[in-house]
């Protein structure tokens, strides 16, 4: 299991790599089961009214999320690849410059 975390104006979003061998969890649109890697993370975007809040740069903001956004890769580095583009797009759904959001990966065993 990989951790894909992302870290920008002082927020953090985490999502979930899961490796060859390992149960990654069924939900309707879950990639198919044969995938080798799959990535699951929360995507969100900025709404005026509603939502839940979140700090960025010091700034309440409000923002809605989407279900979660299961994809299945064939190799490790496409499914990298992937996350840190995800992280980084809902970051910047929210103001972030790309530019200003560290991601990092972290080998996690499964519980």
């Amino acid at each position: 299991m990989l951790l894909v975390r992302g870290s920008g104006g002082g927020t953090t979003l985490t999502g979930t790599i899961y490796e060859r061998g390992e149960e990654a969890p069924s939900f309707k649109g879950a990639p198919d089961e044969g995938a080798p890697y799959v990535w699951v993370c929360d995507a969100f975007y900025e709404v005026e009214s509603g939502g839940s809040e979140l700090v960025v740069d010091g700034e309440p903001i409000r923002v809605a999320f989407e279900s979660p956004a299961p994809r299945g890769f064939d190799t490790r580095d496409q499914a990298v690849s992937a996350a840190e583009e995800h992280v980084r797009t809902q970051f910047a759904r929210v103001g972030v410059p790309e530019a200003d959001v560290e991601v990092e990966v972290v080998k996690r065993d499964p519980e």
